[in-house]
């Protein structure tokens, strides 16, 4: 059975990453690609399906763990009644091959240990051929090649269909076990020399740290999420993962199981805010190209989320061998979200491009034109009903949030050609458009009586992501309909301290049975709504419980279950991640909303 998500700590390579639990196995590994089928897949099913556990033989779960300083090295500690022994976890990064390596080391007395390798391609379905070379154990089907190796050599053997290696490990003893994955029809990739790798990783990681910019109160939280967004970014085109898993469920026992490893535009504006923020503009500009690059079109075509190298085909199927995190089926691949038109994507694309012009990142002429033809497209179409950003797989509806949006893209196209003139646009018709979407959202989308902006026009349901109005500066945060809108989100969408997504039990909302927890990126987004209107106690407050939520590595999923009291959906997730990072800033004083 696998873990609770919080027991789970994160190591990757820049191009996927595996979750290593607190018993010392990891149970969910994609190779090559955040994206590709895993090969280790117990995480939404059983030991069946793929894991590998390295740990002591009396299979107690581990005494401590933490991240090597500011990298993303783990050691995972345990101390048994013979001895102490330490495991050491990660990814090099790399150009070509995935390697992980696990490095035990023998700290005191001495302490048996035991690897057990369950190797099973395509989530869980395929159980490869396994042979023995030299010191080698080399599994192969289809196109899929991996390599178990020790250093130095430790004796494996097969049994059903799993391989072992039962060794005990002394005081300054240290062995190093490596698996690598590759295309099965090519030859068998450079060895990595697994301690020489170990200090490299370290040296790469601590290198990275070392640029972090903020200096303010929360500089270890703020630097660990900023860790945590680095290892989600797909290195070769810099294209960030919202989550390294799928179907993990945003209720237990639910069908809200969703594929995350995807990149959504409607994290591109906070995403871009927080790396810079944090001193990283290689990372905001890899993000702004990759933007660029992936929406590049016909704008008619343009999608809420593309693949990690901007693919646009996501098609989503049900994975059925896989029962599903603690039974939360069905367990989906792909993403039909994909395909709906949710019209917040343009304001989301338009404010990132002006806050990365605005921020230094450069400009190209093209980027211009393609913002121009988004705009023209927009104009026709912002009166049309969508799925908003909360992906509602029910009837198209008049969301006020993507109305914002909306305005978001006129202003920015505005804003644009009034501070550089050589960039030629329609300016008047864009302030014609943005005065149009400003005055139809207050009236439609406001209730007057509960002093208070609302999911759709005509609704009396909530959404918090009315939150945002301030902070893109649609209203300023003193304006009284903002304030009231402020007070009913936290006093309607309270859950235990935290903020939902919208309106509990409206399953008319999102077409599906069920519900879900807190949502912590709306949590953050309360904490900096009420940090702008001047209750700085209370978002403080708020924000302290919100780190509180970490698991012992810095971690967040995306929701929070206060009644269970645990960590729930895709995980970790760079949306809380990103928030954490941008609520921080803001409570710093570093930033009092972007606009």
């Amino acid at each position: 059975m696998s873990g609770r998500i919080e027991d789970y700590a994160l190591i990757g390579d820049l191009q996927t990453a595996a979750l290593v639990g607190r018993d010392g196995a990891i149970d969910w590994l994609c190779l090559p690609r955040f994206d590709s089928a895993a090969v280790f897949a117990a995480l939404l099913g059983d030991r069946d399906n793929g894991r590998w556990r390295l740990a002591p033989v009396d299979g107690a779960e581990c005494s401590s763990r933490a991240y090597r300083g500011d990298t993303l090295v783990l050691d995972t500690v345990w101390e048994t009644p013979t001895g102490t022994v330490k495991v050491t976890d990660f990814m090099p990064q790399r150009d070509r091959a995935p390697d992980v390596v696990r490095v035990v080391e023998g700290v005191s007395g001495e302490v048996a240990m035991r690897s057990e390798t369950t190797l099973r391609f395509d989530y869980g379905s395929v159980v490869p051929w396994v042979r023995r070379t030299d010191h080698h154990r080399v599994a192969i089907a289809g196109p899929d090649a991996v390599w178990l190796r020790s250093e130095p050599p430790v004796p494996m053997y097969g049994r059903d269909m799993r391989t072992y290696a039962d060794f005990t490990v002394r005081a300054g003893d240290r062995v190093a076990f490596v698996m690598t994955w590759h295309p099965s029809h090519e030859r068998q990739p450079r060895r990595v020399r697994p301690f020489e790798a170990l200090e490299q990783t370290l040296a790469d990681w601590n290198e990275w740290s070392a640029r972090c910019r903020y200096q303010g109160p929360w500089r270890a939280a703020v630097l660990r999420s900023m860790i945590t967004l680095k290892a989600l970014t797909y290195a070769p085109s810099g294209g960030i993962v919202a989550a390294a898993t799928t179907s993990l469920p945003e209720e237990i026992g639910g069908v809200r199981n969703w594929d995350y490893r995807f990149c959504w535009l409607r994290d591109a504006a906070l995403t871009l805010n927080a790396l810079v923020a944090g001193g990283y503009l290689d990372e905001a500009r890899a993000w702004r190209d990759w933007l660029l690059r992936a929406v590049a079109g016909d704008p008619a075509d343009l999608q809420i989320m593309y693949g990690i190298a901007g693919e646009r085909r996501l098609p989503e199927y049900e994975v059925p061998w896989l029962k599903g995190y603690e039974g939360s089926a069905p367990v989906r691949v792909g993403n039909a979200a994909a395909g709906q038109l949710q019209l917040d994507v343009y304001g989301e694309v338009l404010d990132s491009l002006f806050l990365a012009r605005e921020r230094g990142l450069g400009d190209e002429t093209h980027a211009w034109n393609l913002q121009r033809a988004l705009m023209d497209f927009l104009e026709s179409t912002w009166r049309e009903p969508d799925e908003g950003l909360w992906e509602v797989r029910g009837p198209r509806r008049q969301f006020v949030h993507s109305k914002v949006m909306a305005w978001v893209a006129a202003d920015r196209a505005v804003r644009t050609v009034e501070a550089q003139p050589r960039l030629k646009g329609d300016a008047a018709r864009w302030r014609s458009m943005r005065a149009q979407v400003h005055a139809e959202v207050c009236e439609k989308g406001y209730d007057a009586a509960r002093n208070t902006f609302t999911q759709s026009y005509g609704s009396t349901e909530l959404d918090a992501a009315t939150l945002l109005i301030p902070q893109v500066g649609f209203l300023p945060p003193t304006d009284p309909r903002v304030v009231g809108t402020v007070d009913a989100v936290r006093r309607e969408l309270d859950h235990g301290g935290f903020v939902r997504r919208y309106t509990p039990d409206s399953g008319a909302v999102d077409g599906l049975p069920g519900g879900e927890g807190a949502f912590l990126a709306c949590s953050f987004w309360m904490a900096d709504a009420l940090y702008t209107t001047g209750r700085t106690e209370e978002a403080g407050t708020l924000f302290e419980k919100l780190l509180g939520l970490r698991n012992d590595v810095g971690l967040l999923a995306e929701e929070w279950d206060p009644v269970a009291g645990r960590l729930l959906g895709n995980y970790p997730q760079a949306f809380s991640h990103i928030g954490l990072v941008n609520t921080a800033l803001t409570l710093s004083g570093a930033q009092s909303g972007r606009y």
